[in-house]
């Protein structure tokens, strides 16, 4: 495994908030976090650890199965997709056009680690679940 966690998980955090909606204390549904203007700071810092360590097992994962995505996959591609793909989003790892069937296989390495979702706390701070 030769990809950057540091940077795929600034990847991932990003990808969280933008792609996740921010409800208003009344239910009422609001922008994303990204729009409006939260930033992985923002992440409550237990999130931020358990998202480092689950995408630092993903990419092990990856690299112990024998799939080498280092020459076609950036350290941002694969914190992106992993975020897409583990939540079930219209986009991920199987359409990126990844050689063979890497797509399908990275999309397979997901599935153990189930869904994430981000939420604002009370505190003001972002925690994914």
């Amino acid at each position: 495994m030769n990809h950057d966690l540091t940077t795929a998980l600034t990847a991932y955090l990003e990808c969280a908030l933008w792609s996740s909606t921010n409800y208003g204390p009344d239910g009422d549904i609001g922008d994303s976090f990204y729009s409006e203007g939260f930033e992985p700071d923002d992440i409550a810092p237990e999130s931020v650890k358990a998202a480092r360590s689950e995408l630092a097992d993903f990419l092990q994962y990856c690299a112990d199965s024998g799939l080498s995505t280092d020459e076609y996959a950036t350290d941002e591609m694969m914190g992106h997709d992993f975020w897409l793909t583990r939540n079930g989003h219209g986009a991920g790892f199987w359409d990126r056009g990844y050689p063979g069937t890497d797509g399908d296989t990275l999309t397979a390495l997901c599935k153990p680690y189930g869904s994430s979702d981000a939420c604002m706390g009370d505190d003001g701070l972002i925690y994914l679940s």
